[in-house]
């Protein structure tokens, strides 16, 4: 196998010393790892921007089923999530800013499904058949928490599910701006529940086409930087949890890039 820098994607020294000390220690009993995580961690964010298969990894890397495990390896037990939100708050001390944002925004975006099983949904609105993700991300745009749901699932009936999602995230928390459709008794549930409040940024009245709303722009945007990524142009995953943890590794590959 091949070392060094072969696509755009992989990463540099500088790079990957970020990453590899937020991974797991090697376990200290049975076969020592033969693989290089490196070339693994590699592997899957070529995979994520290209949007290729699994089983079309190109030979440099190691073989796709290896890839794979670690990708759900790392994923049920926390490791892209631990890794992308240490990203996150070295990104927004970087900034200036305190690890633990005190607004954010909130929005959701649907996306079509492929052939491939799993649940799937249509979005009326949005004459779409797939899945909607459903974001929250703090004033730089960077990612707070991610859901993914059918289609069909209302934006309040998401951002509860998300908002719960929030953990340490939200602890700081104090106000989410969000689009009209976060509006009923979604306001009243959060407010009761939580140290922080929705406030709905309106279009002007009599408004047609479109328009950057203050605030929400930030959201947009994030969905822009996660469209970039070929895997995240549909849904093409069975499990709705693995559509999550492309999110986060496409935003891990962009904090790096942005980190060294």
């Amino acid at each position: 196998m091949l070392t060094g820098k072969l696509y755009p994607t992989d990463l540099t020294d500088s790079q990957w010393n970020l990453i590899k000390e937020i991974l797991p220690e090697p376990a200290h009993t049975g076969r020592p790892r033969e693989l290089d995580l490196r070339q693994i961690v590699n592997a899957i964010l070529y995979l994520v921007r290209s949007g290729i298969q699994w089983r079309m990894m190109p030979r440099e890397y190691p073989k796709w089923q290896s890839a794979y495990y670690y990708f759900q390896k790392w994923r049920k037990d926390g490791t892209w999530k631990r890794v992308h939100d240490t990203l996150r708050a070295q990104e927004r001390q970087k900034n200036g800013r305190h690890k633990h944002p005190t607004a954010g925004s909130i929005d959701s975006q649907s996306v079509e499904g492929t052939l491939v099983g799993g649940i799937r949904g249509y979005d009326a609105g949005k004459n779409v058949k797939g899945r909607k993700r459903h974001i929250m991300v703090d004033t730089l745009g960077l990612v707070l928490a991610a859901l993914v749901t059918p289609a069909s699932i209302s934006d309040p009936a998401g951002a509860r599910k998300l908002i719960r999602r929030l953990g340490g995230a939200g602890k700081k928390l104090r106000k989410i701006w969000a689009d009209g459709t976060y509006r009923g008794s979604l306001l009243a549930w959060v407010e009761a529940r939580f140290r922080f409040v929705i406030e709905p940024v309106l279009r002007p009245e009599g408004q047609k086409g479109f328009q950057v709303l203050p605030k929400r722009w930030v959201v947009e945007r994030t969905f822009a930087w996660l469209d970039a990524n070929r895997r995240l142009s549909k849904d093409y995953e069975v499990l709705t949890n693995t559509s999550e943890t492309m999110i986060y590794v496409a935003m891990i590959a962009l904090m790096v890039r942005r980190l060294a």
